[in-house]
């Protein structure tokens, strides 16, 4: 009884609280004085004494599998759950059902070892969440199981090669498909070790193989590309690998080497079953173009028929017209166009992506298909053929007539009659386009108003070619009136609104000039023509930076435009950036190699910068004469260049060659006389000096410089002849003023010759842009002071200006006016490089 002391039991008075004695402390559940518990102290000792002992565990060959044993069996003496220290009569051996409710049995547990879970309440069974889920075992790894993460890791190697080839990235790509071949032959060799050959999947080798060759070929290292193709093609066990031969073959034609390419395609046309058609009709089309490119129109006309007969298509047809258009058979290139117009686009009829009922779902349906891949499918299918129609029309109308317009009313009947009758009002405009190409710009402009009543797109186009043709004509009013019509047909026409903005700039309007680009921007925005007519504007109108914006933009959009960087170098230079102007002006050198102007503009912008890098500018000269000897400004800037570094021989070439381009100048030929003089032959001078003064009798400047030689050669006779010469132009001269001079006071509009002869033009201005403020001081105008005196003036000037100071450069004009000739020989050394 003492052991239900503790037990609390419910009260029989009805009256109590139903819930009370459950904060009640149990002490049965007290862990912390269980040392002090005689009872479970003794219980525990007898049990720990009646273990079995560890030799009992071992066996012959080790630690063998202890048996799990029995509550009875280990634990008889423990005390029971009130803390009871048993009796002699309570140690014997207790029944096995003492333990079975817990889940005990006398079977060796499972799940130690790899079995069964532990659930002693078969909770799992009862589908009972919550119960983990047996450990796996730690099982070892076999071959099959290496070989087959081996092969996983290959498939990810070759799928990573395949996005990164079509990334772009042609590296990356090539080396995953590397590291992928080294993979499979590791793999090949494992399963050599282990005995597992004939289980080598042909299809992984196929796939590696491929794909590396596929890398080779993008990567551009063409031989070996062909070996890896060819291991694949001399592998009898890939099953279709004659297809492979395509691949070769465009190898050979990407190299040039036509015959192996035609080789190829033939070999593998002859491997591939005739049930693949589809296969077949490209091999054809490849063989075709190949016969076209080593100029075999035949052999090309008979791949293109075979197509056509078979399966026809837009492409082939084009190719077959351009191979009669070569052989010059009319007859065979109106048939084929027949046959072109003839071929199915395969395109239902769009009428089903027009709503034609008010049903709310159906609008919602069409909305979606109207723009989904299948429409932009079908959408390239029919640009392709209309590209197709329209080039082969423009190509044979020429040929198949007497002449284009009778070509272009054949092609244009036919396009009418056909599924594709749309196409017949662009060919019209293309046939005014060909008339303008002809001059007759009254032919066309009467085609294009034959548009003017039409379908809006057409009307549109129509006006549009009209207006351009009108401003190029200079004829504003039709001009501005057409474009007007264009913009009303169509608002978000960008060429239209170009139009429209070009007037208006011609008119003066430049605000609203720049307003219709900006909207013709904003209906088009790679309209090249809007974008670099505004930067134009806006540089006229001082607005330097969005000009200079305009122009980088256009500049992103076609990249290597020499007058956009051009533009972009005049826009810096005028912004006083030197530095850039020259970068830009470098990079357009690079795209017109040849454009003499650029060599000029660079040269110009050496010698004006703050240290005037002259001879980085004559360097520039230099080029820009070889690639264009005529400009005058650049022959005369040479002239003065040597003429101001004191090698007046060096200068004669140049001003001779600006005497040949501009014969009747006599600027140029007495420059040439004045270089011999400087340079000491006086002589030649006195010789050149007659021939001018053949050429131009009443010169007065030519005729001062033979008085002033012929004086200083000691030619008496000569000085005589030239003096009187000199006297009677003087005198013609004198009286031609008076004439003028009357005249004017007359009330005639005649104006008075500012120098002693017309035939004087070396009074003329220089030609400007071509040099600095100094150079035309060297290479300045003759001004000669009239007065009335009757004796002979021996005074003259240079026209290449007075002689300076050896050895110092041309600084400052000299202030006297007498010629000092030094008779310094000039070494070639002293040239500039």
């Amino acid at each position: 009884m003492s052991g239900l002391a503790n037990v609390r039991l419910a009260s029989e008075d009805g009256n109590d609280d139903l819930y009370g004695g459950f904060n009640d402390y149990n002490p049965i559940f007290d862990t912390k004085n269980l040392g002090e518990d005689e009872g479970f102290v003794q219980a525990v000792k007898t049990s720990h004494g009646r273990r079995p002992p560890m030799t009992a565990l071992r066996g012959a060959g080790g630690f063998a599998k202890p048996p799990m044993g029995t509550a009875a069996g280990l634990r008889a003496n423990l005390a029971s759950s009130v803390g009871r220290v048993p009796s002699d009569s309570d140690i014997g051996a207790r029944p096995m059902t003492s333990v079975s409710g817990a889940g005990f049995s006398s079977a060796p547990k499972r799940g130690v070892f790899g079995g069964s879970a532990f659930d002693p309440l078969n909770q799992a069974t009862r589908g009972i969440a919550g119960v983990a889920q047996p450990l796996d075992g730690l099982e070892e790894e076999t071959a099959e199981m290496k070989i087959k993460a081996m092969e996983r890791a290959i498939g990810e190697l070759i799928e990573e090669s395949a996005i990164a080839n079509n990334k772009g990235d042609f590296l990356t790509a090539k080396q995953k498909a590397i590291d992928a071949g080294k993979k499979e032959r590791q793999l090949v060799r494992h399963r050599e070790q282990a005995g597992l050959s004939e289980g080598i999947s042909l299809e992984l080798t196929f796939s590696v193989l491929f794909n590396l060759a596929c890398q080779y070929e993008a990567n551009e290292m063409y031989p070996e590309a062909i070996n890896t193709y060819n291991v694949i093609v001399k592998n009898k066990m890939f099953s279709n690998s004659g297809r492979i031969k395509v691949n070769i073959g465009n190898i050979y034609f990407k190299q040039g080497q036509l015959a192996k390419a035609i080789k190829y395609y033939r070999m593998a046309l002859d491997q591939v079953q005739t049930s693949h058609k589809e296969t077949r009709i490209r091999i054809m089309q490849n063989i075709g173009a190949v016969f076209v490119k080593m100029g075999q129109y035949n052999d090309a006309v008979t791949s293109y028929e075979h197509i056509m007969s078979e399966k026809p298509d837009f492409q082939s047809g084009l190719n077959l017209i351009l191979c009669y258009f070569a052989l010059g058979d009319k007859d065979k290139m109106s048939k084929a166009f027949l046959k072109l117009l003839s071929v199915n686009l395969g395109i239902e009829d769009e009428d089903k992506y027009t709503v034609s009922t008010d049903n709310a779902q159906e609008s919602v349906f069409l909305d979606a298909i109207r723009n989904d891949s299948l429409r932009q499918l079908e959408r390239s299918r029919k640009l392709i053929a209309e590209r197709c129609i329209l080039a082969a029309a423009k190509i044979i109308a020429p040929s198949i007539e007497s002449s284009f317009s009778e070509g272009f009313d054949w092609c244009v009947e036919q396009v009418k009659a056909s599924p594709y009758h749309d196409l017949a009002n662009d060919l019209e405009i293309h046939k005014a386009l060909m008339y303008l190409k002809e001059r007759d710009f009254n032919q066309a402009v009467s085609i294009l108003k034959t548009f003017e009543k039409k379908d809006t797109h057409v009307k549109s186009q129509a006006a549009t070619n009209l207006s351009f043709i009108y401003f190029l004509q200079g004829n504003a009013e039709n001009a501005k009136r057409y474009a007007d019509a264009a913009v009303k047909a169509d608002r978000f026409n960008a060429t239209s609104l170009t139009n429209k903005a070009n007037c208006l700039y011609r008119e003066g309007d430049a605000e609203g000039a720049v307003t219709l680009y900006k909207e013709a921007l904003e209906n088009d925005s790679s309209c090249h023509e809007a974008l670099y007519n505004l930067g134009l504007v806006n540089k006229s109108l001082g607005r330097l930076d969005d000009s200079l914006d305009s122009f980088m933009k256009l500049h992103n959009i076609v990249r290597n435009s020499a007058q956009v960087m051009f533009q972009i170098a005049s826009l810096y230079e005028m912004m006083e950036d030197g530095t850039q102007a020259m970068e830009w002006l470098m990079q357009c050198v690079g795209i017109v190699p040849t454009d003499a102007s650029v060599m000029s503009r660079m040269a110009d912008i050496c010698e004006n910068e703050d240290n005037g890098d002259r001879t980085q500018a004559f360097a520039y000269r230099m080029d820009s004469y070889r690639l264009f000897p005529a400009d005058i400004d650049t022959v005369e800037w040479l002239g003065g260049y040597y003429v101001e570094s004191q090698f007046s021989e060096k200068a004669i070439k140049y001003f001779e060659r600006a005497a040949v381009i501009q014969p009747n100048e006599v600027k140029w030929q007495l420059m040439v006389a004045s270089c011999y003089r400087r340079s000491g032959n006086y002589q030649g001078a006195f010789e050149k000096y007659k021939q001018i003064h053949g050429k131009f009798p009443d010169n007065i400047e030519c005729l001062k410089y033979l008085n002033r030689l012929c004086s200083d050669l000691g030619l008496n006779k000569e000085l005589q002849e030239f003096a009187n010469k000199l006297r009677k132009a003087e005198k013609n001269h004198e009286a031609k003023a008076q004439r003028a001079e009357s005249a004017s006071k007359r009330g005639k509009s005649l104006k008075a010759p500012d120098s002693a002869d017309s035939s004087g033009g070396s009074r003329g201005n220089s030609a400007s842009g071509g040099g600095s403020a100094r150079q035309r001081r060297v290479i300045s105008e003759i001004n000669i002071q009239e007065n009335g005196r009757k004796n002979i003036d021996a005074s003259y000037s240079d026209p290449l200006g007075p002689a300076v100071e050896r050895p110092k450069t041309a600084a400052r004009s000299r202030t006297d006016n007498n010629d000092d000739f030094d008779d310094v020989e000039i070494d070639d050394n002293l040239l500039p490089d």
